[in-house]
């Protein structure tokens, strides 16, 4: 059998879950069938069994389009472009809504079946309007589309299969739940520091962590919020690149200077995408990491954490709550109370409290961080394997055989 896998998301051009998941899951079924990656970018190679290659994004086609517009239109024509090279797989597989319509036409052209993971979905991610304006109907039409069409939908969490019934009219029996991985060899503690020296963080003081990109669906403006509410003698590090607008990066400058002038000085924000080798250091190194996630269907950045024995303080939302034992390996914040829709809690001052207070419960007990750190470390290799995944995968595709 031959998989052709389609994201836009694949290294070195990684910057969410979504490209994570692909990596390993394509070098984990490699081990088991002939795979091939089509993606955004320029790679062209083959390692480990794994044919990538990547087809270029945002050529300047769109250029007199309204800015918002061109990225939609972008994505269009870099999935037509990955469909410039021939066909030889026995199923598509897709990964997020930049590179459904490639699993579409592959389907329809090629007569083969298409399998759709579901990263996230876009009925509930309202916010990507800011970032696409009218784009976004049609990234939600191509998403609609391509479940719609898929012989086999799997979701990352049981959370997720909920939402998809909730949002879609899809045959539950055709959603299977497959859970991301960890590949808990590469994500382990380390006793490296190098990293904590570049950025200015003290390895000798408690720390806690944010790895994401800046987004309304990371919530990481309630975490700036919180700091006022964080004991003092904690470094709060946030590793937050890549901004979905221009609003959204100015609404966390401005949190940020907020935060500052009020005479919290115990922040460091890395304003970039942190190296993987930098990111496992950060997280060896931290007494909490925080994921104050307002929508997660999954939440791989807590499983990562948890890998290199540390401590998790997330929000209690979709898949999150399937990785995060509360109280076991750290604390779920309850968003619930406040939400009144999918991107605003109804009282944000309240959500940040809350997770000051579950943060502060960890860095006033070092036995208890260390508890909750080595009850982490153990779930993520117990459950979370990528070999398991993708042999899960793998059974899954063999179904789809005519």
């Amino acid at each position: 059998m031959k998989a052709l896998l389609f994201t836009r998301e694949y290294p070195p051009y990684v910057y969410g879950g979504a490209g994570v998941h692909v990596e390993y899951l394509a070098g984990e079924l490699a081990k088991l069938m002939h795979v091939e990656v089509r993606c955004f970018g320029d790679q062209d190679t083959v390692n480990d069994g794994v044919r990538v290659k990547g087809y270029p994004f945002g050529k300047s086609s769109f250029a007199h389009v309204d800015r918002k517009l061109s990225g939609a239109l972008d994505t269009f024509e870099t999935n037509l472009e990955t469909l410039s090279d021939q066909v030889d797989a026995d199923l598509v597989h897709v990964h997020t809504w930049y590179a459904h319509l490639s699993g579409i036409l592959a389907k329809t052209l090629y007569g083969i079946p298409l399998v759709h993971t579901v990263h996230s979905l876009e009925p509930l991610r309202p916010w990507k309007r800011e970032q696409l304006g009218c784009g976004y109907d049609m990234s939600s039409w191509i998403e609609k589309t391509s479940l719609n069409m898929s012989d086999a939908v799997i979701a990352v969490s049981q959370g997720t299969k909920t939402d998809i019934l909730e949002h879609f009219d899809i045959d539950p029996d055709k959603i299977s739940v497959i859970y991301n991985g960890i590949n808990v060899e590469q994500y382990r503690p380390t006793i490296e520091t190098k990293a904590l020296e570049k950025y200015g963080v003290d390895p000798a003081k408690p720390i806690v962590l944010f790895v994401g990109r800046i987004t309304r669906q990371k919530g990481i403006v309630h975490l700036v919020n919180a700091i006022r509410y964080i004991n003092t003698d904690a470094q709060v590090v946030l590793c937050a690149g890549a901004p979905d607008t221009k609003e959204v990066l100015a609404e966390m400058e401005d949190a940020i200077t907020a935060i500052r002038r009020a005479g919290f000085g115990n922040v460091i924000w890395i304003q970039e995408m942190v190296t993987k080798k930098e990111a496992i250091q950060l997280y060896s190194h931290a007494t909490v990491f925080c994921c104050p996630s307002i929508y997660e269907p999954f939440g791989i950045i807590n499983l990562e954490a948890m890998a290199c024995r540390t401590a998790v303080v997330a929000s209690a939302v979709g898949g999150i709550k399937e990785v995060v034992v509360d109280g076991v390996t750290g604390y779920l914040v309850p968003l619930e109370q406040y939400h009144v829709a999918p991107f605003e809690p109804v009282n944000p001052d309240s959500f940040s409290r809350d997770l000051a207070s579950a943060i502060n419960k960890i860095l006033d007990d070092p036995k208890l961080a260390e508890s909750m750190a080595a009850a982490g470390q153990q779930r993520a290799r117990d459950i979370f394997s990528w070999s398991s995944i993708a042999e899960q995968t793998r059974q899954l595709y063999y179904s789809l055989r005519k």
